[in-house]
């Protein structure tokens, strides 16, 4: 490995395709057209990169730097966590992490059976902090449809924000049988959401059951999305749909793998807890994109 290059894992969460960097000991940063070129490669691609930086506040593990597909910066990503989690595990043997991120601070433990838990922290409702460009005194119910006025087609969605905005639209049947590509980019952009947002179907199957599929902010359609997840459950709760504890099925993921969401009443906070996956290993430069694969004797489930 040269100086120019850092270690990366290629991951997932629930199919979610994660790249875990670890730029540790530097300076710099992985660049937006690294970011852009590793993605545009079908070995590389990814939803998110989750970048490994030392940490900057006392008291915590990382400052974790995350990107999206397309360059741009996000500010939580729930099943990336994870994938960092399980990194950090097999390379320290701890179970236990404090990370720093854009939207603040998250905890996270990894169990016994694999599985791992972040705190993704409170939710936002108010309207100017998740951000709408409209005044909403209530945000469990927002003014947006699409489709005829007469009879839309997704409407009355559910607006939160869980470090990064989200919009939640309940539908009644199987949210795999929506067009999600052709409408997630007009929802994704629209201007009610100044910031742009993450647009989730939900559909509700039991008092502690739903299913959600997700287009998300700077990433398009994705495998799995774990804030989403915490926001669909949120909003559930709040609606009155489900409880404050949900198993919240992925359709896109993998064999419709499942998260479990739980809306803590004793603290307001949310944890997730779902697993992660390690694939390969290698080496990236941060700067440009170049990357290549370590050997099968170098290979493993550390970032570092």
């Amino acid at each position: 490995m040269t100086a120019a290059t850092v270690e990366f894992a290629k991951m997932n969460g629930l199919g979610n395709k994660i790249l875990v960097v670890d730029m540790r000991g530097r300076a710099d940063r992985v660049s937006p057209g690294a970011a852009v070129s590793l993605a545009g490669n079908p070995e590389t691609a990814f939803d998110q990169i989750m970048a490994i930086h030392d940490p900057k506040l006392s008291g915590t593990d990382a400052y974790i730097d995350i990107l999206n597909c397309d360059g741009t910066r996000a500010q939580a990503c729930g099943n990336g966590t994870r994938c960092v989690v399980q990194a950090l595990a097999a390379e320290t043997g701890r179970k236990t992490f404090t990370f720093q991120t854009i939207a603040g601070i998250l905890n996270a433990v990894e169990h016994e059976d694999g599985t791992i838990s972040v705190d993704m922290g409170e939710p936002v409702f108010e309207w100017n902090r998740i951000p709408l460009a409209e005044e909403f005194h209530d945000t469990s119910r927002i003014e947006l449809q699409i489709g005829p006025i007469d009879a839309p087609i997704l409407h009355s969605p559910s607006a939160v924000s869980m470090g990064n905005p989200h919009a939640i639209f309940w539908v009644d049947r199987d949210p795999m049988t929506f067009d999600l590509d052709r409408f997630g980019p007009l929802l994704e952009n629209h201007p009610m959401f100044p910031e742009k947002a993450n647009i989730t179907l939900a559909q509700v199957t039991a008092p502690d059951a739903m299913t959600t599929r997700t287009w998300e902010r700077g990433a398009g359609l994705t495998l799995a999305c774990g804030s989403a997840a915490c926001a669909a459950a949120v909003s559930g709760a709040r609606t009155g749909r489900t409880g404050r504890r949900v198993t919240v099925t992925v359709a896109s993921s993998p064999n419709r793998q499942a998260l479990t969401i739980e809306w803590r009443e004793r603290d307001n906070r949310v944890v997730m807890t779902g697993p992660a996956e390690w694939e390969w290993s290698g080496t990236l430069d941060p700067a440009t994109g170049a990357w290549q694969r370590s050997t099968p004797s170098e290979s493993g489930a550390s970032a570092s």
